[in-house]
């Protein structure tokens, strides 16, 4: 075996479904990505518009890397569909985090390449670090990028996380994924609720509702809030919709199989969560990104599009909770409630308004 086969041997043994190598150049789509950024598409995630100069060139990640290893880990795993009292969660958080698995998992295939070559500089990354991954992932070959503008493979659709080392050895690299394998389907563009595909490939992340349940911070904007319906985390439906999934396979990693408090998540059990109960119930979950006041948000915000007044209690005692992000969408929750069911004493609204 070559050098570059035993290295993804490595890593396919080591439960990642995907392996390949790109030239640790600058990508690509570098230039769209600065045009994204200056549009203001990226709303208030500010990171993406740091370390702009280490986007721009890996190289400058890891001095005198030569290659990228890029690897792709399925995490497709069905669970019950919930019903509208309860929240929805996007699936890639339904398990454990993957920054945890992944990392992981690259920290080991890191050993087992200085096993093979003694002495390589290596860096890791997952996610957070300043790399277009995805474009990386297209170079080395491991699928095409979508006009959900999520990465896609014939054999998984669009269930990946990436993860990529930086070596400063210098490997064969695999041939790139050049045909776009989308041709004239649009489904996920019309399947988005909010709007936010604008355009093939084409994202404005401060409409869509994985955005808005997630890396917003605030107040989730009134006009919106009721295209969120019950997600209370992530979104998943221009995934969902993709024809790709047909062959979409169940994750063989355990620690991405649905958790059983995850998969049944109670709105108004979510709603009298305190800071201890929340870290206790999402230990190890992507959800603790959302911190226990955003999502009390988004629990409040589906509460209020389900409209069922028996929710009317407990979003009263919402009015009261310490944080000011909780109140204020409680109290919209309760004029949406009101609107649709409004009780005989409406007491309650007036509260609300005063919250």
């Amino acid at each position: 075996m070559t050098l570059e086969e035993q290295i993804k041997s490595k890593a396919l043994a080591l439960g990642f479904d995907l392996a390949g190598i790109a030239p640790a150049e600058p990508p690509a789509s570098f230039a769209r990505f600065e045009r994204w950024l200056s549009e203001g598409r990226h709303g208030e995630m500010g990171y993406l518009a740091r370390n702009l100069e280490r986007r721009s060139d890996p190289r400058r990640l890891l001095p005198g890397a030569k290659s990228i290893v890029i690897v792709a880990c399925n995490y497709h795993a069905a669970g019950p569909a919930p019903e509208a009292c309860q929240g929805r969660v996007a699936r890639y958080a339904l398990g454990n985090d993957y920054h945890e698995v992944i990392g992981g998992k690259l920290a080991v295939l890191i050993e087992a390449i200085r096993a093979l070559v003694p002495g390589a500089q290596a860096k890791a990354c997952v996610d957070t670090a300043p790399v277009l991954e995805r474009a990386m992932a297209q170079r080395a070959g491991l699928g095409w990028i979508g006009k959900n503008t999520m990465l896609l493979h014939r054999r998984f659709g669009p269930w990946l996380f990436l993860g990529e080392i930086l070596l400063d050895v210098a490997l064969r690299p695999d041939a790139p994924e050049t045909r776009d394998r989308c041709g004239r389907c649009a489904r996920c563009i019309a399947a988005c609720p909010a709007r936010a595909i604008i355009a093939p490939r084409e994202l404005d992340a401060r409409r869509c509702i994985s955005y808005l349940t997630i890396e917003l911070k605030g107040a989730i904007p009134p006009e919106l809030r009721p295209l969120i319906g019950n997600r209370v985390f992530g979104c998943d439906d221009c995934l969902e919709v993709c024809p790709w999934n047909r062959f979409a396979q169940q994750a063989r990693e355990p620690g991405f199989s649905p958790r059983a408090n995850l998969t049944t998540l109670e709105l108004l059990n979510l709603l009298e969560l305190d800071e201890e109960g929340f870290q206790r119930r999402f230990a190890r979950s992507p959800i603790l990104r959302a911190k226990r006041r955003g999502l009390l948000r988004n629990v409040c915000v589906a509460l209020g599009n389900a409209g069922d007044p028996r929710a009317v209690p407990a979003l009263e005692r919402a009015l009261e909770d310490a944080e000011p992000l909780v109140r204020e969408h409680a109290a919209w929750a309760l004029e949406r409630i009101g609107s649709h069911h409004a009780p005989r004493d409406e007491s309650w609204k007036k509260t609300s308004r005063g919250a």
